[in-house]
């Protein structure tokens, strides 16, 4: 861990403790608040804050780095810190009161939230006045601010406002094949009041001056959601390697790791886990060159990014599936990990980041036909 960032040295310190109790967070549908305090403890929540607000403000290369490792571990785990990470960023788009409010206050500060504009509000005397319910709360239990798009009344753009902890209710809806330990419940505000400046206009012109700030918004969040699916497909790929020197296939006199379809299909699996990978990483360090010049990303960058993110989290998808498929019927069984990270791949898959129409949405730019404001 030497000479690693230290949310990396984190990620990688917590990792055979958070692997050791993946069932748990299984049977709870969610983190254990000590564990949460650990990741917290890390850094791990505060990648994406501006440095000037305490946070970590870590280039790309290693935000993705550490969610991947903890995806690793256990992607439950793994898209609780990615998405703690990411909403982080919006710390640079809050003026400054708010910024230090939420994010300065304490460097255990956790925020989370949904970006689907599903919440309606009026102005009122200094501020807004807000009702809505947004599905997809992932680690609304321990967050002390969630975030939730806002459609704002004779305003065509919405806006992320902040709620505090105590202005939200939580309804228990995460009941799910995978990714059960993220808790991510239904959240609901009502007439919730949030003053004047505490919310974001997502695609706005960051108060902050650093490179990752100019990396979009939904960009970053589709790289983190990438950085998961990559690190459940590391497991599923480690846990078949280490199954099949162990298991004899009934009615077979040789363990599983001399079937040549086995072979095959863990190099397969290897390929399309590490071209996937290699395609994020070249993608991310372009734009981040890009970005530090001071220069704001060209389409055909942005467009990158998301065709990156999303080819990484199928293409996890389908290294998992051929782990799977290879392992035989010890997968099938809920205590195997191979099990968790076929149920967890294919939640994280169905993103909206990530999700099928992502690869029509970078055809049409690769096509110069028109796209929909903010699509990229």
């Amino acid at each position: 861990m030497e000479g690693e960032p230290r949310e990396v040295a984190a990620a990688l310190g917590l990792a055979d403790e958070i692997r050791a109790r993946a069932a748990e967070f299984e049977a709870a549908r969610r983190l254990p608040l000590d564990l949460v305090r650990k990741l917290a403890e890390g850094g791990l929540f505060h990648m994406c804050v501006p440095a000037r607000w305490g946070g970590g403000e870590l280039p790309a290369r290693d935000v993705l780095r550490a969610i991947e490792v903890v995806g690793r571990a256990d992607g439950a785990a793994g898209w609780i810190a990615m998405i703690g990470a990411t909403t982080g960023v919006l710390a640079a788009s809050l003026p400054a009161p708010f910024a230090r409010e939420i994010y300065g206050a304490s460097p255990l500060v956790i925020t989370g939230g949904a970006a689907a504009p599903l919440g309606r509000g009026r102005a009122v005397a200094g501020g807004h006045e807000i009702t809505g319910r947004w599905p997809f709360g992932s680690g609304c239990e321990h967050s002390d601010w969630l975030v939730g798009g806002t459609v704002l009344e004779a305003v065509a753009e919405p806006r992320l406002f902040f709620f505090a902890r105590e202005q939200v209710v939580i309804h228990d809806t995460w009941h799910t094949g995978g990714l059960r330990g993220t808790g991510s419940h239904d959240f609901e505000v009502r007439a919730a009041f949030v003053p004047e400046g505490r919310s974001v206009l997502v695609g706005s012109k960051p108060l902050e001056p650093g490179p990752l700030y100019r990396l979009p918004v939904f960009g970053l969040l589709a790289l983190g959601v990438c950085a998961v699916a990559l690190g459940i497909a590391r497991r599923a790929i480690d846990e078949l390697v280490a199954l099949a020197s162990a298991k004899v296939p009934t009615g077979s006199a040789r363990n599983l790791a001399s079937r040549a379809v086995v072979q095959r299909q863990v190099g397969e699996a290897e390929a399309a886990l590490r071209s996937a990978r290699a395609y994020v990483y070249g993608a991310v360090d372009g734009a981040w060159r890009t970005a530090s010049r001071g220069e704001s990303l060209p389409l055909d960058a942005r467009a990158d990014l998301r065709l990156a993110a999303a080819n990484a989290a199928w293409s996890a998808a389908r290294a998992v599936d051929l782990a799977y498929h290879a392992a035989g019927g010890t997968s099938v069984y809920d205590a195997s990990p191979l099990s968790r990270c076929f149920r967890d791949v294919h939640v994280a898959t169905q993103h909206i980041m990530v999700a099928q129409p992502i690869f029509e949405v970078v055809g049409r730019a690769a096509l110069g036909l028109p796209l929909e404001r903010g699509a990229l």
